[in-house]
């Protein structure tokens, strides 16, 4: 898929924009900027699409096609989905390798005359999924970009959710080889490619084994002197690596229309820093996933994974898929392990504190989007509330990446009493439905809360003095969004009536009325009650931005506590399935004494697998 070359198909050329209906030739001038993009077109409460988008989504979702007047002879194809339910649909069509472009109205209907501004405010692409609930909570979802000059490679891979940025080049050796073994790696959900590597056999392999989305970026979009901020004002511009993670910013750049805060300067890494696995071996080994099924259950992830966070989920994939080479590198997480194996109650204490922790990297990557709604925040504040009880709990475990990680934990207090203080205990999940704040943060809001809730008893009064004043017994204060409060009295009541009433709307068996006291003071309650919505609103935007200027900081604590968690739930296996600590040194011997297969051993049960020795040399 290239990044231009239109969805649209047999409507392109049969669609005269002068007989067109303007809202249909707003459509269409949208879509004639995102033509690899199905177009999600807000109209009041659905996303509609037309034309061949309508015909080709009719399909994927499996929604029903019908068709809207456009002014042309020919009515449109359409179909839509209802905008609060997006995330479902796009989540289907991520699945099938679609890219959707999000079109917003940028106004308000009910106060705009004519025609509503409308634009794309974003693109969603497999590589760049933000919503949560569609990830895997264990798995990065990576966004792969390739630049390829004769058989030379650059590669950067991003995981647009976490800020997780790095970037290699493959120049010596197999390259082609190396190249498809790193992009198996990564096992990206959309792959970006300038035009060679687009058309090569490497890319066509790559196809071939797994159903992706292969984008082709102009050669232009790979200049990284654009993007020197991200690369770094001493390298190269015509490194292969930059120029792969220039193609990459280019491409999140275009699709989100800015890069997000958290998506910080790229690391650069070198594949003869770690074990180089081809294709076939990483499969045969079953790593991750089995030969047979693609199944995580049986691979040795599924066998050794006792972390209690998804970002330690994550990082323990991440080791198995890129075994460490070096000696002392190797030594510095086994003497971690080693300390976790051997205290046990610090590691269970750990364990415990761990457990129920928000996917802090994740959620970074949501406030870096402005995307939190207040029970995000909460999260946050409960997951910073925890990490002073963390330091505290392996402050004396003597090992030094131990006490590089525990440095590295930052508990933020200001930030975490900022969110105590202000953020409700039991938010509900739209920003738009008032409690987001806690009473007591704010006077203000404190105050037509006040005035509300005074409202609602002065309208309880109402009602009884309108009973004893009248002497209709039934009488009661009703409300709904079209008329608004009104005084409901029975059709056999109608006589004892007063003159100062007046009639709002017959019913079958009743008549509603109002007085100009209760008009008045209909005013003054719905607009305390969207003031203070508003209020509300306005003031869990601030927190919002200034727990977003934290972003660093707390993608610096997510790693710190991926990485402990990763080396606590190792630790764990190791006690639970009484492993031994294997000694590492750079001779060529491989002794092992009484081996045991960790998958096989846990897939028969205990006591079933014969241990057994190794013993290899030159």
């Amino acid at each position: 898929m290239s990044e231009t070359g239109p969805v649209f198909k047999k409507w392109t050329d049969q669609i005269d924009r002068e007989q067109l209906t303007p809202m249909m030739r707003q459509y269409v001038e949208q879509k004639e900027l995102w033509p690899d993009c199905l177009l999600f077109f807000r109209l009041g409460d659905f996303y509609e699409l037309f034309f061949d988008d309508a015909i080709i989504a009719s399909e994927a979702l499996e929604i029903t096609l019908t068709s809207r007047d456009c002014g042309l002879k020919e009515r449109a194809p359409m179909c839509g989905v209802p905008y609060h339910a997006a995330d479902n649909y796009l989540a289907k069509l991520m699945d099938q390798n679609f890219k959707v472009a999000i079109c917003e109205q940028m106004e308000d209907p009910a106060t705009t005359k004519g025609l509503v501004k409308r634009q794309v405010v974003r693109v969603v692409t497999p590589g760049t999924v933000t919503d949560l609930q569609h990830l895997e909570d264990k798995r990065n979802n990576f966004l792969v970009s390739v630049f390829q000059v004769q058989m030379y490679y650059g590669l950067a891979a991003l995981d647009i959710m976490t800020g997780s940025f790095e970037a290699t080049s493959i120049s010596y050796g197999m390259t082609e080889d190396k190249v498809i073994a790193e992009i198996e790696r990564y096992a990206p959900a959309e792959i970006l490619a300038n035009p060679l590597f687009s058309k090569s056999t490497a890319a066509q392999q790559v196809a071939e084994r797994r159903s992706i989305t292969i984008t082709t970026l102009p050669e232009e979009a790979f200049d990284a002197q654009i993007w020197q901020s991200y690369i770094g004002e001493k390298s190269d511009a015509h490194d292969l690596w930059a120029k792969s993670a220039a193609g990459l910013l280019h491409y999140v750049k275009k699709t989100q229309l800015n890069i997000p805060d958290h998506v910080e300067s790229v690391e650069r890494y070198d594949i003869a820093g770690q074990l180089h696995l081809d294709v076939a071996a990483r499969r045969n080994l079953e790593l991750t996933e089995t030969l047979r099924d693609h199944s995580r259950r049986g691979s040795l992830l599924w066998t050794i994974d006792r972390t209690s966070t998804s970002m330690g989920g994550r990082m323990l994939r991440r080791w198995l898929e890129q075994p460490l080479i070096e000696p002392m590198d190797i030594l510095l997480r086994q003497s971690a392990v080693s300390t976790f194996h051997e205290s046990f109650i610090q590691r269970q204490e750990l364990r415990e504190q761990l457990r129920g922790m928000t996917d802090l990297e994740r959620l970074t990557g949501k406030l870096s989007f402005g995307s939190v709604n207040a029970r995000d925040l909460l999260a946050l504040g409960n997951t910073l509330a925890k990490l002073p009880n963390i330091k505290n709990t392996i402050e004396g475990l003597d090992t030094l990446y131990i006490k590089q990680l525990n440095d590295s934990l930052d508990p933020m207090p200001d930030l975490t009493d900022l969110l105590e203080r202000a953020i409700n205990p039991d938010p509900p999940i739209g920003l738009k439905d008032g409690q987001l704040i806690k009473s007591g943060f704010s006077k203000e809001i404190d105050q037509l809360r006040e005035a509300d809730k005074n409202g609602r008893q002065w309208i309880l009064d109402l009602e009884q003095r309108e009973r004893e004043q009248t002497g209709i017994k039934n009488l009661k204060v009703g409300y709904n969004r079209v008329f608004g409060y009104y005084l409901e009295v029975t059709k056999s009541n109608l006589d004892a009536v007063p003159d100062h009433y007046i009639r709002k709307q017959t019913l079958t068996n009743s008549e509603r009325f109002y007085t100009p006291e209760l008009k008045n003071m209909e005013d003054s309650i719905l607009g305390a009650k969207q003031r203070v919505i508003d209020v509300e609103y306005e003031l869990f935007c601030q927190i919002r931005d200034t727990a977003k200027t934290y972003v660093s900081r707390l993608r610096r604590t997510a790693g710190a506590l991926a990485a402990l968690d990763t080396l606590q739930g190792l630790a764990e296996q190791a006690d639970r399935a009484n492993y031994c600590r294997p000694t590492v040194d750079a001779n060529d011997v491989i002794a092992i004494k009484g081996g045991r297969h960790p998958v096989v051993e846990r897939m028969l049960g205990p006591g079933a697998f014969v241990p057994n020795d190794t013993a290899m040399d030159r």
